[in-house]
């Protein structure tokens, strides 16, 4: 069966590609400071014995810090367990660990957490390890804190995946079920040399049978990534809502993502927009994102441009690109909503610098154009470069097309010429057709027809624009020697492709019999299909094809209606031929008008033949029969 885990994106609401099941920066209060499975038999209430030999007993210190904890007396608590800490009690240390790490009953310090984490860790206490490898995930413990005079709570480094594996894997190796679940994330999302995809599933699977729903929730997610069967599909739903249903909210979006797609469950996307909802209300942007973009579109629920637009601009606000976009998008479309340019502006930017290079590509057509902001060549090539950089492969043709107009700055053209060699050398068609350009027009390297003829070869195996022109400067000897019938080949391969310019070109071959014997039906075949694409020439040439004087039956009716569509587009030869056979009815004023009309505009575009026809009109204002001939060149 297929995976589908490509039709839906199993990330974390922070945008990760990681499992979302402990990400960097995220809160670390994953359970209550007091588990349910430390409290006393007793019903968490001390007895008066513990009460009396607490000041001589860490044990009992620790145990009355736990009471005054749950009491909301947490300032008492804390110091009954600091006390106990100090006299060595692993629990003690690991508790104090907590309160700072949580801020309870004492300010907040990442610092001291670590330091009594650590101290309880290296005690045995597979609870701390899990919190030490915990925060070396996170990046919250970077290796001079132990050592520093005076560490400070905003000092972040990055992941420290090999630190993290030994706490993680004693404390899995200890029991904790929490640190059976970050062992195997550590040995799924850490570098190369410690990944481990197997024994990671394996741990996920205890850790799920534990009950731990950041273990249902990477097994999951473990499951889905190998997932070619039906059954597999639903096994790894099962885990997630698993998950989903302790709250956590990466599953609770997730489940969504899977309801809509029909992975592992049947597709309903009603019930995956309420899940979704679900999910937003946690604050899951991509959740935010997704029901926004419903409700923007109507897609599977009641279209609310105004909700929609709150949702992404919540996601937008959270750090989602993306979303971002889409507001921007909305506010340069107007609408029901009025158009805002100065906010769409500023919505794609912050989408752009977030790393959507979509966006980036948008601000770079916006400057080019000059829609609502104005056009500005330096801007566009600077947000089309962003885009190019970002991956988008699209934006380095746009930003090579400005440059090829003489935009942008020293250098660009060098950068243009490198992007499109690094591809063609590949084995990108289409960066061949580019490179090719760069040598055609000496685009950041010196013109050389020769090796631009080279590289439009390599592209005309697939690209038909490079067909097109590759028959071209076969045909005019550029950089080849000339070969007419070899260019009208590649020429027909381009236009049975539907490349416009190649069809009108062939047609004219074929007229003509250069490159091969001429064939009048075969070319007004390739006119009709150019015709459907707008092409003006082609009308004409149509025009002229039916106005007699070829190998196809004359129709003078059908050569004037031709002749009116090419005219109207602004063909001049075609607006002569108009003009000449409305002179051919002098009895009818109306088309003596008409006649003086088309040559008039004629003239003006140069046609010196359309200015004689004026000068005897002048003369003999009744008009004067002609039998109007032109040639069939769509030019």
């Amino acid at each position: 069966m297929k995976n589908y885990l490509n039709a839906a994106p199993f990330i974390d609401s922070s945008g990760s590609s990681n499992t979302g099941i402990w990400r960097a920066g995220a809160s670390v209060r994953l359970n209550p400071l007091l588990d349910e499975s430390k409290r006393t038999t007793q019903g968490n209430r001390m007895s008066f014995v513990d009460r009396l030999i607490a000041p001589v007993s860490t044990s009992a210190r620790t145990r009355l810090g736990i009471e005054l904890l749950e009491s909301g007396r947490a300032v008492e608590g804390f110091h009954q367990l600091a006390y106990a800490a100090r006299g060595g009690c692993i629990e003690a240390q690991y508790r104090v660990g907590r309160c700072y790490l949580e801020g309870t009953g004492v300010p907040q310090a990442t610092s001291e957490a670590a330091r009594w984490l650590q101290r309880a860790a290296e005690g045995g206490s597979a609870e701390a390890q899990f919190f030490v490898a915990l925060l070396y995930v996170q990046g919250l413990i970077v290796p001079e804190m132990n050592a520093a005079l005076f560490a400070t709570d905003d000092e972040s480094g990055g992941p420290d995946f090999l630190a993290a594996l030994n706490w993680a894997r004693r404390a899995a190796d200890g029991g904790s079920a929490e640190g059976q679940a970050l062992l195997a994330y550590i040995l799924t999302s850490g570098p190369d040399s410690i990944t481990d995809v197997p024994a990671a599933e394996r741990w996920y699977a205890r850790s799920a049978e534990a009950g731990c729903p950041q273990g249902c929730l990477g097994l999951g997610l473990t499951l889905l990534r190998r997932a070619q069967d039906e059954e597999t599909q639903r096994e790894a739903l099962e885990q997630v809502a698993k998950a989903s249903s302790a709250g956590i909210p990466t599953a609770l979006y997730l489940i969504a993502a899977l309801t809509e797609f029909g992975i592992g469950t049947r597709a309903d996307l009603t019930r995956a927009l309420e899940l979704y909802r679900h999910a937003a209300n946690k604050n899951v942007r991509l959740a935010q994102r997704r029901l926004g973009v419903a409700l923007v579109n109507g897609h599977g629920i009641k279209r609310d441009l105004v909700e929609g637009e709150t949702w992404l601009r919540r996601a937008a606000l959270a750090g989602d690109a993306e979303a971002a976009a889409h507001v921007g998008l909305l506010y340069a479309r107007g609408g029901e909503l009025p158009p805002n340019y100065v906010e769409a502006v500023a919505w794609l930017e912050r989408a752009a610098e977030g790393g959507y290079a979509p966006a980036a590509r948008t601000l770079g057509q916006l400057y080019i154009v000059g829609t609502a902001v104005g056009r500005d060549s330096d801007l566009a090539t600077f947000w089309l470069e962003r885009a190019a950089e970002l991956g988008n492969e699209q934006s380095k043709v746009d930003f090579a097309n400005l440059v090829l107009r003489g935009s942008g700055k020293s250098g660009d053209q060098a950068k243009t010429r490198n992007w499109f060699e690094r591809a063609a050398e590949t084995g990108d068609l289409i960066a061949a057709f580019n490179f090719a350009v760069c040598f055609a027009e000496g685009i950041g390297i010196e013109p050389d027809n020769a090796k631009a003829a080279m590289w439009l070869r390599r592209a005309a195996v697939g690209v038909p624009t490079a067909q097109y022109w590759y028959g071209r400067i076969l045909i005019e000897g550029r950089g080849v020697p000339e070969d007419t019938a070899e260019g009208r080949a590649w020429l027909k391969r381009a236009a049975d492709a539907g490349v416009v310019d190649a069809q009108v070109l062939l047609g004219e071959m074929l007229v003509n019999g250069q490159g091969g014997p001429a064939d009048h039906c075969g070319a007004r075949a390739v006119f009709e299909k150019a015709t459907e694409q707008g092409h003006a020439g082609a009308m004409f040439a149509l025009g002229a094809l039916y106005n007699g004087g070829y190998d196809i039956v004359a129709d003078r009716d059908l050569a004037r209606r031709w002749f009116h569509a090419a005219a109207q587009r602004g063909h001049p030869r075609a607006q002569l031929m108009l003009g000449r056979q409305l002179l051919g009815d002098a009895a009818s004023p109306t088309n003596l008008a008409e006649a003086r009309r088309w040559l008039e505009a004629a003239e003006a575009q140069g046609v010196t033949e359309a200015a004689l026809e004026l000068t005897r009109l002048a003369k003999e204002p009744s008009g004067q029969a002609r039998d109007p001939e032109g040639s069939c060149s769509a030019a």
